[in-house]
């Protein structure tokens, strides 16, 4: 190791650093004033986000190549932090609330951040491994924040124990890989595919092993049993952070392992990949049908995204084609991210005491009583559905070209009819906030509310001028097929 390996790890060492510094001054905090924490788990993050978009730009690698630094890291890095500001934002008022306000929620958090940004900047199994298991611990802890109550024990435990056996499939994978090619590198997979030394057969079961596990944690059927369960039992602001930053990481870690290591395996792994996908947008939209309570609907409407953004993956080993598949499916991770921070915040904002205000007839009369946050809610349920001019639709359109361009054409035919299916249970939030009497509690908190404001306003604003986002995300997939 050496002073420019530090350098280009310089964002994940301010965040880890910062996180200890702070288990230091919470010593110092009083026992009822330890919401302080949180502006300080921000400056934090603003300063990691700072030094990364400073990197903008940059191509290295570092630690003996175990980690990149390059467009699709720095993309991603960008993404997770400003999620970790979505986080605490949402978190500051509801745990007051709810009587769960400590200290090392926030630093939890900030562990949880930095095993995500590691994993974008992964370049070796090994290094994929690590991230993972520095991400999903911090979050099997926060999950059960809100002991003693049992649900919350009870998501933290499932979440734990399906966590801990997909992290077996992980290393399991990456044991067979290992015996396949003698390296744990992507790079070195690589090369020891093209000189034709890798055992083959070896190669596909550690792939298919590595897709399992990271499967799990981006909740792809059928490794999604965890997710309604986990969803609805663990404190909204975890859900939230959960939802989309574990789910994003995931991606992070199965884009760049299969876009580079297992690209060779396009034939082997492509009828899998679009197998899942399939199954993921059917299970995930038809089984939200039926939901009743606004989290559970939430967790399978997750699961079926999984399903969508796996789509671009099914382009494997198609050169430019990939390439624009890969950056259609990092956009469509922006747009998640941003949608659904924006729902859960207004998820968040009518939930009360002993997870009351869950259930969607608590969100009857939001339409006449508080007009500003039903509207920002209508815009998140149509571009979750996919509705223009939002970004939802952006990230489909963007997403479905790329995989008809491909030649999947049915996949792209079975993507829109899921979504026309989706409709049904996002409108019925509408309808019931619109259309129905009631008289909804909304929490009023200028953090929350700031961040329902800018997602809603971002998750139109962005879609009308979505090409220069885009053409970031393509900028940051080439960099593996040069």
């Amino acid at each position: 190791m050496n002073f420019s390996d530090l350098l280009a790890i310089l964002p994940l060492v301010i965040l880890v650093g910062w996180a200890i510094i702070l288990i230091l001054v919470d010593l110092l905090i009083p026992s009822h004033r330890k919401g302080m924490i949180a502006p300080f788990a921000v400056i934090g993050i603003i300063i990691a986000l700072g030094v990364a978009i400073s990197q903008f730009g940059e191509q290295s690698t570092a630690f003996g190549g175990m980690v990149a630094v390059d467009g699709f890291s720095v993309f991603l890095q960008v993404l997770f932090l400003i999620s970790g500001l979505f986080g605490i934002a949402l978190a500051y008022d509801y745990l007051k609330r709810q009587g769960i306000e400590h200290s090392e929620y926030y630093i939890l958090l900030l562990f949880s951040l930095s095993g995500m940004m590691l994993m974008a900047m992964a370049a070796d199994l090994i290094m994929v491994f690590l991230a993972l298991e520095l991400l999903s611990i911090p979050l099997y802890v926060l999950a059960g924040f809100a002991s003693p109550r049992l649900d919350s024990e009870e998501a933290a435990l499932k979440y734990f124990l399906l966590g801990a056996f997909a992290g077996g499939f992980v290393v399991y994978g990456i044991a067979l890989v290992f015996g396949a090619t003698q390296t744990t590198a992507l790079q070195g997979i690589i090369a020891a595919t093209k000189d034709g030394s890798a055992n083959v057969v070896l190669l596909v079961i550690g792939a298919a092993l590595i897709l399992i596990g990271l499967g799990f944690k981006v909740a792809v059927v059928p490794f999604h049993m965890w997710t309604p369960d986990v969803y609805q039992g663990a404190p909204s602001s975890v859900t939230a952070f959960m939802a989309v930053g574990a789910k994003a990481a995931g991606f992070a870690g199965l884009l760049r392992v299969f876009m580079s290591a297992f690209n060779i395996l396009a034939v082997d792994l492509i009828p899998i990949l679009w197998t899942l996908s399939v199954i993921t947008m059917l299970l995930g939209n038809i089984v939200a049908i039926a939901q009743s309570n606004i989290k559970r609907l939430l967790a399978y409407s997750s699961i079926a995204h999984a399903g969508y953004i796996l789509m671009g993956m099914v382009t494997l080993g198609q050169g430019e084609i990939e390439g624009a598949a890969i950056a259609a499916a990092l956009f469509y991770l922006v747009a998640y991210v941003i949608t659904s921070f924006g729902a859960w915040a207004v998820v968040i904002a009518l939930e009360h005491g002993e997870g009351k205000g869950l259930a969607l007839d608590d969100y009857a009369g939001l339409g006449g009583k508080h007009p500003a946050l039903a509207a920002a809610m209508t815009v998140f349920m149509l571009s979750f559905t996919g509705v223009p001019p939002t970004l939802g639709f952006m990230g489909k359109f963007f997403l479905f070209s790329a995989v008809l361009d491909g030649g999947y054409v049915g996949l792209a035919v079975i993507g829109v009819l899921t979504s026309l299916v989706s409709a049904y249970y996002y409108l019925r939030v509408v309808v019931v906030m619109y259309m129905q009497e009631g008289e909804p509690r909304v929490r009023r908190d200028i953090w929350l509310n700031t961040t329902t404001a800018i997602t809603a306003i971002a998750t139109v604003a962005i879609s009308v001028f979505s090409t220069p986002l885009f053409n970031w995300a393509v900028r940051g997939v080439m960099v593996f097929f040069k």
